[in-house]
């Protein structure tokens, strides 16, 4: 396996999603249809994934995606390394049309994710780490020449990936502090049980900000530093999630579970989610 190969494909594919996914943002039409579970499915879903399937068949590992989510416990259970996705995270927000969505691209070894990627198609900002490797942020860079750029070999994905970092911010990142603790959550899928974690931090710490955001842009503001915790007392999926807790994670913050304090594990039975915090550490 060769790392820096694999980060950059991720970028490619995320960038290329990404690409696909404004095409339809800036449409009059977005086609939405509604799964079984009452969710939302927009054509810009259906064309994320299929671009991103493109890109990553290119190597041998499975792929864990919502859009083909379908795949047998059976099967899976004996998977060591492969791709979680989320080819369009935030679809409410993308029909609302705030910005506030992403793509979502995971590498997951022996359950636990070790290379995420996060691409901001509306803001053209990209998040991306990997174990041993470092954390970053991209922000208006020239992408289309980026998911374009020839990388057939590994000494090619080493330059342009240089390339890209040479251009980043390491995170996480200093920014200024109004409140003695700043919190983030969910724009779309607030809880009772958010609003009395608030209030119970108020309480501890006085004066606290608090943020609304969708998708995983809110991991990836505590990441960045700009938020210190992102409680998420509510239901998630583990392609919500892979991606930004290998960002975070290589940023310096933990991510665990809300009542055992584990790390959030991945390739289960049951793809749900415990409750969970992401935290900036002390």
């Amino acid at each position: 396996m060769d790392l820096k190969s694999y980060i950059l494909k991720s970028i490619q594919a995320a960038l290329a999603a990404g690409q696909d996914i404004n095409d339809v943002y800036h449409s009059e039409d977005f086609g939405v249809a509604y799964k079984s579970d009452k969710s939302p499915l927009t054509l810009a879903d259906q064309k994320s994934h299929q671009r991103i399937m493109n890109v990553l068949r290119e190597f041998d590992d499975p792929i864990l995606s919502e859009e083909g989510k379908d795949i047998p416990y059976a099967q899976r259970k004996s998977w060591q390394r492969f791709w979680v996705v989320d080819p369009l995270d935030g679809t409410k927000e993308f029909i609302k049309r705030n910005g506030e969505f992403t793509v979502n691209i995971a590498l997951v070894e022996n359950n636990r994710p070790m290379l995420g990627t996060i691409f901001v198609p509306d803001r053209q900002t990209l998040y991306f780490a990997a174990q041993g490797f470092g954390a970053y942020k991209f922000k208006d860079g020239p992408f289309r020449d980026l998911q374009d750029a020839p990388a057939d070999s590994d000494e090619q994905a080493h330059i342009l990936l240089a390339q890209i970092v040479e251009q980043s911010d390491p995170l996480p990142a200093e920014h200024p502090r109004q409140a003695a603790l700043t919190i983030v959550g969910s724009r779309s899928h607030k809880t009772a049980e958010l609003e009395a974690y608030v209030e119970e931090k108020r309480k501890a710490f006085g004066e606290v900000e608090f943020i609304s955001a969708g998708s995983s842009l809110k991991i990836c503001l505590v990441a960045e530093g700009r938020a210190d915790i992102y409680p998420r007392l509510g239901p998630t999926m583990e392609w919500d999630t892979a991606a930004g807790q290998a960002i975070a994670e290589v940023a310096g913050a933990a991510v665990y579970q809300y009542d055992t304090s584990k790390p959030l594990t991945y390739n289960k039975e049951d793809l749900h989610n415990p409750w969970f915090i992401v935290q900036r550490e002390p």
